[in-house]
């Protein structure tokens, strides 16, 4: 795991926790550092911060990215509001923590991204949309060939994040079932982080603007106080 915090107390306590819970980590102070270890040993994942002199975490983001290197990366920020967070996604990045973060939640989020790294992500056991010979999953007009990562509404390739293309994926795997807010954080994220989350609302709001189509009918839609479907009204 590679680690880049330019806060020297937050850098070495985080060293310390994941160290601790096992992981194999090298840390560095600034996105230079960063860049260049991660040319150098390439790791399993990232852990980067946004807010880092000369090169930030974006930008090391945008680089990596830019380079074809898929490498999960989740980003600690201090900036809470939805267009700070969409500026990490935008930039390539799988999953954000807020600062301050309970490092309870950092594991989680990590195991997460390893899981997803490791294997799709699945449905409930009820999957309703049907899987083609070749491996891929349909439902209204999107497609998704989970082996190579790739999706499509219609004849237009998606360009999503991991975390987003897991989230459709599991949202296709059971269109037409509702999903409650418990299920999709254990299935997207192995935690629940509970009612006061944004984390959840950013990635449906975010991914709808990729998916959706002008003229054509929305896909994802919320169920108040439940969760998400996707569906064809």
């Amino acid at each position: 795991m590679l680690l880049a915090e330019d806060d020297r107390a937050i850098r070495h306590a985080l060293e310390r926790a994941l160290t601790l819970e096992g992981y194999e980590v090298t840390a560095v102070a600034d996105g230079v550092e960063a860049i260049a270890q991660a040319h150098r040993s390439a790791p399993d994942i990232l852990v980067l911060d946004v807010m880092m002199p000369g090169i930030d975490g974006l930008q090391v983001c945008r680089v990596l990215r830019a380079e074809g290197d898929r490498t999960p990366i989740l980003m600690l920020t201090a900036l809470v509001e939805t267009p700070d967070r969409i500026a990490g996604l935008d930039a390539g990045a799988d999953d954000y923590v807020v600062k301050p973060f309970d490092v309870d939640e950092v594991f989680a989020r990590l195991r997460a991204l390893l899981r997803r790294t490791n294997g799709a992500a699945w449905g409930d056991g009820r999957d309703a949309a049907p899987t083609e010979p070749d491996g891929q999953v349909a439902a209204a007009d999107l497609r998704m060939d989970p082996q190579a990562r790739r999706a499509w509404r219609g004849e237009r390739e998606l360009e999503l994040t991991r975390t987003e293309f897991d989230l459709l994926e599991l949202l296709v795997r059971n269109a037409g079932i509702v999903l409650d807010h418990a299920t999709i954080y254990d299935r997207i994220w192995g935690y629940d982080f509970g009612p006061g989350s944004k984390n959840l609302a950013v990635y449906v709001g975010y991914l709808r603007r990729k998916v959706d189509e002008p003229g054509a009918p929305s896909l994802i839609h919320t169920v108040r106080g439940v969760g998400y479907v996707l569906r064809e009204d």
